[in-house]
């Protein structure tokens, strides 16, 4: 009996024993996988997010940006600012990082985004002069294109303005709309109320006969006389470059705009002093008051000769003149360059006048 109790007793300890060494193993197997797996979390926080580029959004709008972003699992920072044109409004202006950067996966993106225009107010126009008006606004849309570049001028000008007779000196803004002050965030077009001056402005003619074309061209100067200059042979002792003959007659009272015709003596073959002597021609477009209109010579050895510096309403504007060969005639109208020509030695006789 004793030595059965002893085998059982025996056999117990042992099982016991097999059990603790089966969790005992199952423990430490269960820390080594868990320091696997800490190893591998460690290695794969430490290679970090997958590397993607940056796709280019500028001037996408915004939803169609942030799709982009979004397949790229890059995310947005938006910043707000105005542009100068209207139609960028919701569009990527900027970003950064640059297009084709490569980044990790979950980078921030700055973004510029359109605001629009700020609001501006129509300036008072009334009281100056057009054509001042009209170069301001070139400049202005100068600046806003190269911006913005989309093609489009904030102000622009109604073609053509109203005219209307006024006390007014000619090209005068007398109305605008819209009126000074108003506030607007796009595209304005301006409408203006131009003088043409005083109704039926009339002047006495001056006498030209016998005055020189540069003495002639002070008396039109002086009486803002609308001119057309025509050139005849020389006959007998007459000297070239004079005036012999005007239409209408000196002291006629005429209409300011209608034109005084004045023939000047000319060499029969177009050389004085070997130099050309001829009549320029140009016809201007017609405008409903006088512009300032410049004649210059560029000579052959660089020098620059103001030959004539007139209002004119515009039609044929003619002048003699009197050149080296090879000089070059300028015509401007307003400042701007209209037109250049270059004086010839002439190969025939001196044509008729016209007049």
């Amino acid at each position: 009996m004793s030595i059965f109790n002893n085998f059982n007793m025996d056999s117990l300890e042992g099982y016991i024993a097999g059990r603790l060494r089966f969790f005992i193993s199952l423990a430490l197997g269960l820390l080594c996988l868990m320091g696997i797996a800490a190893v591998a979390a460690f290695f794969i926080a430490l290679r970090g997010a997958e590397e993607t580029m940056v796709p280019d959004v500028r001037a996408k709008e915004l939803t169609a940006a942030l799709l982009e972003l979004q397949v790229k699992e890059l995310y947005p920072r938006i910043q707000l600012r105005y542009s100068q044109s209207n139609r960028e409004k919701g569009t990527i202006l900027e970003q950064d990082p640059r297009p084709g950067t490569i980044v990790k996966a979950g980078r921030r993106i700055r973004l510029v985004v359109s605001q629009g225009t700020v609001i501006n107010t129509v300036e008072n126009y009334r009281g100056r002069d057009l054509d001042e008006v009209k170069m301001d606004l070139k400049t202005l849309f100068a600046a806003t294109v190269g911006a913005a570049g989309d093609g489009q001028p904030f102000f622009s000008l109604k073609e053509p303005p109203m005219y209307e007779f006024s006390s007014e000196p000619a090209g005068t803004i007398l109305q605008q709309q819209p009126p000074p002050g108003t506030a607007v965030s796009g595209p304005t077009t301006l409408e203006f109320v131009v003088s043409r001056g005083p109704e039926r402005a009339m002047v006495t003619v001056p006498d030209f006969v016998g005055l020189t074309v540069s003495g002639a061209l002070e008396q039109i100067r002086q009486e803002g006389i609308t001119f057309v200059f025509g050139l005849r042979p020389v006959r007998g002792n007459e000297q070239a470059g004079i005036a012999v003959y005007q239409d209408p007659q000196a002291l006629t009272v005429i209409d300011k705009k209608r034109p005084v015709s004045i023939l000047v003596t000319a060499p029969e073959e177009g050389v004085l002093n070997g130099e050309v002597f001829a009549l320029f021609a140009y016809t201007l477009p017609e405008n409903p008051y006088p512009l300032p209109v410049r004649l210059e010579a560029l000579l052959p050895g660089g020098e620059r000769r103001l030959l004539v510096e007139v209002e004119f309403p515009g039609g044929e504007f003619t002048l003699p003149y009197q050149l080296p060969p090879d000089s070059t005639l300028i015509l401007s109208i307003l400042n701007r360059e209209l037109y250049r020509e270059v004086v010839e030695l002439p190969a025939y006789s001196l044509p008729p006048a016209r007049f």
